[in-house]
């Protein structure tokens, strides 16, 4: 072969290869702790990216609510999932916050999270008021029901100091101290009917407390994040009313560095398989494009905006 040819060969071989590189996308996806919905979800995520977005390869990661916003900002990860009311914290620069993240775009709204406050039914405790010197367990820090918690007590004139003691727990932990009776009230945030109300609600009678419509301003003063819903009755057993409770939107964002193109077709990927995400976390079932396109408070990846402006969601 003569040396020109060879140098052809050669330069088509290296210029492919580079081709290659470029386009290959490795990314990084912060969901939440394994044995909760957000872990699951983002392993359906990942099939769906690496099955209809050529090239990229996922790897999925634990998270929190919080930390998952501070990993996507600092480059931890490209992807996670995040609490509308604690990313809108982090885009605003908001304690727990340590300043502004600004590297955090939203992709897409799945499913609305409800926070519960639960009581012991004989504990004495009909408002989140009634808690003051209370034993309270909620999610460890990090997660957005651990902020969600100081913000419920915050618009009744409590804090952590109110509480007699605070436990910091998962869910399975937390439940065996409200039935051994080592706690009396149970704050997170999750789906409904919520497996860990259910598991408590086996052994001990409880009450889900209400955030009336003041409470809800308020709490929307401090978060516009807030947003209210309803935990119908027969949710959970005995709970013969309507109970109004608050809550957030679960989403995925995504560094605002990604290419437009790459956040593109994952938003097009998303839409096109939302019955496989519905299949994973029931409360993802019914998404709609226009859903997915609902305005959480933060900023839209140039990408995502793309899209649902042709799908006519924006």
């Amino acid at each position: 072969m003569k040396a020109s040819r060879i140098a052809s060969v050669v330069g088509l071989a290296v210029a492919a290869a580079f081709a290659g590189s470029v386009s290959a996308q490795q990314l990084k996806m912060m969901t939440g702790p394994q044995g909760g919905s957000w872990y699951p979800l983002g392993g359906a995520i990942q099939g769906i990216i690496e099955k209809s977005v050529p090239g990229t390869s996922m790897q999925v990661l634990p998270g929190a609510g919080i930390s998952n916003v501070i990993g996507v900002n600092t480059g931890k990860a490209e992807l996670g999932f995040g609490n509308a009311v604690s990313s809108v914290d982090g885009v605003n620069g908001v304690e727990p916050f340590k300043g502004k993240q600004d590297n955090v775009c939203q992709i897409a709204t799945l499913y609305f999270q409800y926070f519960h406050a639960v009581a012991l039914a004989d504990a004495g405790i009909k408002t989140v008021g009634d808690a003051k010197g209370k034993v309270l367990t909620t999610q460890q820090k990090g997660n957005t029901g651990e902020q969600m918690a100081r913000n419920a007590l915050e618009v009744y004139g409590l804090n952590y100091g109110s509480m007699s003691k605070v436990n910091h727990s998962n869910y399975t932990d937390s439940v065996s101290q409200l039935k051994d009776g080592h706690a009396q009230m149970f704050m997170l945030v999750t789906t409904v009917p919520a497996s860990s109300v259910m598991d408590l609600a086996s052994a001990r009678d409880i009450r889900v407390l209400e955030f009336p419509n003041d409470k809800f301003a308020a709490l929307q003063k401090i978060n516009k994040g807030y947003d209210k819903r309803i935990i119908k009755a027969g949710s959970y057993p005995k709970q013969d009313k309507d109970v109004q409770t608050i809550g957030t939107w679960t989403h995925l964002i995504a560094s605002c560095k990604l290419p437009e193109k790459l956040v593109y077709d994952i938003t097009k990927a998303l839409a096109t398989n939302v019955d496989n995400l519905g299949n994973v976390v029931n409360a993802v079932k019914g998404l709609t494009v226009k859903d997915m396109a609902a305005d959480v408070g933060v900023p839209y990846h140039p990408g995502a905006k793309k899209y649902y402006q042709e799908a006519k969601a924006l």
